[in-house]
């Protein structure tokens, strides 16, 4: 262990997402392959050598970003990627998005023609539908509407449309009304293709499966299923199981910096929040808020020390926090703690934290620091 891991750190196994890269594999059909979503420092696992362990070792030609900074990075790392924009670029930045071979999502007419008028190069695009997610992209009544600004758009000098996509809003539900929602999502996307292979226009790519439809309707008609959070071993939402064999890839550490025992009626941390009903011993942990260990963890996450449970007492502070080892006697100063991931035989994974603070697995991951250094292992 490397001296400035001492304090908290991620480690991030690579032969993890290898597992899970042929997981996702064996759920596509061999008309459909991976679009591997990097974007946001590939889920806060750290994009550089993610990327590069998807492109040299597994195979994956496709990469998906949310932004230029993002597209230029990955281009870096694996140069012979497609790499798709899925969020918006300023037009002013159309020249850089040709000079790095970039696919740009284009989300209207006018953005089109603002693109191309910024650059004397071609500008590669796939066109965002809006089949029912209400954020970005081509809206309209009928596949037949769609198609005809799709074939208007295919018009404009400079643009080469090389695909359509659209994205699911509620593919990671079971409910019936939910599932008849993304029925008609999918239904309005294949459509319009269909209407222009009728015209004569067959386009490269047609892709709508994220992360929730890639596990739970999988369809071969997509031609690249975007895998985002399952390629990290997370769930899309977690009332429904993923499929076996992916596991988490992230693990989040801390050190027990210090231990002392506390009488009845002493207080730990800021606003008093935890005081002792009894005798306790109390460790001192080196992460906190600062680090992406939630605040609203405070007095109600635990932590994996020795292989056993220990709850947080107190409030989570920026750069520590305490907890109870009153039922770890041999827990000390010095010792490696474990915020996500095994110990023993016991897990904490992120969509367990989620759980506690009322969000989403994504943003655990995502959310924790740059102050954190991801070690890749194995």
């Amino acid at each position: 262990m490397k001296p400035y891991l001492k304090r908290a750190w991620a480690e991030v196994s690579l032969s993890g997402l290898r597992r899970n890269v042929e997981v996702i594999r064996s759920l596509n059909s061999e008309k459909t392959e991976i679009m591997a979503v990097v974007k946001a420092d590939a889920y806060g696992h750290g994009e550089e050598k993610i990327v590069r362990c998807l492109a040299e070792e597994c195979g994956i030609k496709y990469f998906a970003v949310s932004n230029l900074d993002e597209a230029v990075a990955v281009r870096k790392s694996a140069p012979e990627a497609e790499i798709l924009i899925l969020g918006y670029t300023p037009p002013e930045y159309a020249h850089e998005i040709a000079a790095y071979n970039i696919i740009q999502g284009v989300v209207s007419t006018e953005y089109a023609l603002e693109l191309v008028k910024n650059t004397k190069d071609t500008i590669r695009c796939h066109i965002k539908i809006d089949t029912g997610m209400g954020r970005i992209g081509l809206k309209h009544d009928t596949p037949e509407e769609c198609a005809g600004e799709i074939e208007e758009m295919m018009k404009i000098d400079k643009l080469s449309v090389e695909g359509i996509y659209t994205h699911f809003a509620v593919a990671d539900s079971d409910d019936p009304d939910n599932i008849a929602y993304t029925d008609r999502q999918e239904k309005f996307i294949t459509d319009t293709y269909d209407v222009l292979a009728g015209r004569g226009i067959k386009l490269r790519h047609l892709h709508f499966m994220n992360s929730a439809a890639t596990c739970y309707r999988n369809n071969p008609r997509s031609t690249l299923s975007r895998a985002g959070i399952i390629l990290y071993g997370l769930h899309p939402d977690v009332s429904l199981e993923i499929p076996a064999g992916l596991e988490p890839i992230m693990e989040l550490k801390a050190v027990i910096s210090h231990v002392k025992t506390v009488k009845p009626g002493d207080c730990i941390s800021y606003g008093r929040t935890f005081v002792a009903d009894r005798e306790m011993r109390i460790a001192t942990v080196t992460i906190g808020y600062a680090d992406g260990y939630s605040r609203l963890l405070s007095s109600k996450g635990e932590i994996l020390v020795h292989g056993k449970r220990c709850r947080i007492v107190g409030r989570v502070c920026m750069d520590q926090l305490m907890m109870d080892v009153s039922d770890v006697p041999e827990a000390k100063s010095g010792d490696i703690v474990t915020l996500i991931g095994i110990d023993g035989g016991d897990r904490i994974t992120a969509d367990d934290l989620a759980q506690i603070y009322g969000t989403i697995g994504y943003e655990v991951v995502c959310g924790i620091s740059k102050r954190v250094p991801r070690i890749c292992i194995d």
